[in-house]
């Protein structure tokens, strides 16, 4: 008996496309998020967070009140790290108030200065 080599006879085809790596925040950039959350829940302003992530961005949340909605979002965008800077903080209007590569010095626009007494 000769065996014959047979094609296959149908194929399989992936319909969807592959997933898309999630953006995330690293150990670093979440311990400095968190210590500036941790010292701005001790002062009473901050009460609650979230975090989101999708294979764009990467959004921490802050809220004043748990019911509301985010008082400042801080955002992680990989794609903008060679135009205007990976991270951003964004105001509950929508402002971005500070854009930049280095997430200590955007987050230092969320600090309060100091006052003398």
């Amino acid at each position: 008996m000769d065996q014959e080599q047979t094609e296959p006879i149908c194929q399989l085809f992936r319909l969807s496309p592959p997933e898309a790596a999630t953006v995330g925040f690293d150990r670093r950039e979440l311990q400095a998020i968190l210590n500036l959350y941790g010292r701005m829940v001790a002062q009473g302003i901050w009460r609650d967070y979230a975090m989101d992530f999708s294979p764009q961005r990467a959004i921490f949340s802050i809220f004043r009140r748990t019911g509301e909605a985010a008082y400042y979002r801080i955002v992680k965008e990989p794609k903008l790290a060679r135009r205007q800077g990976a991270y951003s903080v964004v105001a509950q209007t929508g402002l971005i108030l500070k854009r930049g590569p280095d997430l200590h010095r955007v987050l230092a626009v969320l600090e309060k200065p100091l006052a003398v007494v």
